[in-house]
């Protein structure tokens, strides 16, 4: 992923609208930016609006295999999980082939960086191998969340049997696995705690000195469902939050992923502790999840960003606009979230959340953008405004990652 060259772009986001602006790469990186200015012959050309790329925080490839196919029958999220569970099963070259297609998706989506939640480790690292090799065959940066998984309720309750293929058995066990993947040319090795319910305290205490000792991304599951929150008072006496406060696994270093089920001191909490939140109201629609307090957390300090989680829809821009509009009928009010700020969740927060140094389009940072064309003869100036309202995943045609050129239609 360190290309050069050179592109013109018709409309780009630099913070601002800009347009006729020259973007100049060189290994990979941004090297220049100019507005209002002509396009050299050698730039490629780009019509409508460039973007920095888009990232998606959270996902499980292997669940893009159920889109469709258990929308019949009835129930909520827990017998949602046990037919999940059907599908966790694969060879790793099987894996590889599926994750190159769900990769590809993201691309032509124009998610540039995604973070894969990983938790199938029946073949120890060889299914998080496949990941990395079907994400660096398709030109998406990738950062792997592996995540440690060792019980099946906060009571320390064993696994199910359809959750043994999970656990490394303890969390030394875990962090000598992952030990033997290394970062790469566009690929970064992250730690996953994958739940109160899934990990004790003690070991979500080595996970997070894991990844703090090597400065990698650190993500959880965090209250998507009102019975891990009552577990956890029955339990431990506090909420998960509350627990994760006194274990010390919260920071600016921490993505929690939903975090719906939380009241006010817990929002207090992880506001403080300057926790980024990630939404994923396309799969939280999916299962019937509630909608989670999203502008209290952003007012609180917690930056937001956004997934595809079980990939039901692959498409950031709608994450971001759903994350709005979900919350204007739960709440009965509307612009609780301003496009600017959408935006951002959808790139540079994002991508902060995964460890890289991509989202914004300014020199230095890498050369991950992403143009989307505009309906014809509908001319428009560049604002976020539209964009989140008025485009999809499905507009983008051309996707720069590392100044080479993955997309283009």
């Amino acid at each position: 992923m360190n290309g050069s060259g050179a592109w013109h772009a018709e409309q780009a986001w630099l913070g601002r609208r800009a347009q006729n602006v020259l973007i100049e790469v060189e290994d990979g990186r941004i090297k220049t930016i100019e507005d209002d200015t002509f396009a050299p012959p050698d730039a490629v050309v780009l019509k409508g609006w460039t973007v920095p790329g888009l990232a998606n925080v959270h996902s499980h490839a292997f669940q893009r295999l159920l889109r469709g196919e258990i929308e019949s029958g009835a129930g909520d999220f827990w017998e949602w999980r046990d037919r999940m569970y059907r599908f966790t099963e694969w060879e790793p070259a099987d894996y590889f082939n599926h994750a190159r297609l769900v990769f590809r998706e993201m691309l032509e989506a124009g998610i540039t960086a995604v973070g894969e939640f990983h938790y199938l480790h029946g073949h120890g690292n060889e299914l998080g191998e496949a990941l990395i090799d079907a994400a660096r065959e398709e030109g998406i940066r990738i950062t792997l969340l592996d995540a440690c998984y060792l019980r099946a309720g906060l009571d320390g309750r064993p696994l199910e049997a359809e959750q043994l293929s999970f656990s490394d058995g303890d969390a030394d066990s875990w962090a000598r696995r992952v030990d033997e993947l290394s970062d790469a040319d566009g690929v970064r090795i992250g730690a996953a705690i994958h739940s109160v319910r899934a990990v004790d305290a003690e070991s979500m205490r080595i996970v997070a000195t894991y990844a703090r000792e090597r400065k990698a991304p650190l993500h959880i599951h965090l209250a998507e469902q009102p019975a891990e929150v009552d577990e956890c008072l029955e339990v431990e006496r506090c909420t998960p939050v509350a627990l994760l406060e006194r274990e010390g696994i919260l920071g600016p270093d921490l993505t929690a992923i939903h975090a719906i089920h939380v009241n006010e001191g817990d929002v207090a909490i992880l506001g403080q502790n300057q926790v980024s939140i990630c939404a994923c109201p396309t799969t939280e629609r999916d299962l019937g999840d509630r909608v989670g307090p999203l502008r209290a957390l952003a007012s609180a300090g917690c930056l937001l960003n956004l997934g595809s989680d079980s990939n039901a829809v692959i498409d950031i821009v709608e994450e971001a606009r759903a994350l709005e509009l979900d919350q204007r009928r739960a709440l009965g009010r509307r612009v609780l979230h301003q496009p600017a700020d959408l935006l951002r969740a959808a790139t540079a927060d994002g991508m902060r959340s995964l460890g890289w140094d991509a989202g914004e389009l300014k020199v230095g940072m890498l050369a991950d953008f992403i143009t989307l064309d505009q309906p014809r003869g509908q001319w428009r100036e560049l604002n976020p405004a539209y964009l989140i309202y008025g485009f999809s995943g499905h507009d983008v045609t051309n996707v720069v990652v590392g100044g080479n050129t993955v997309v283009s239609r």
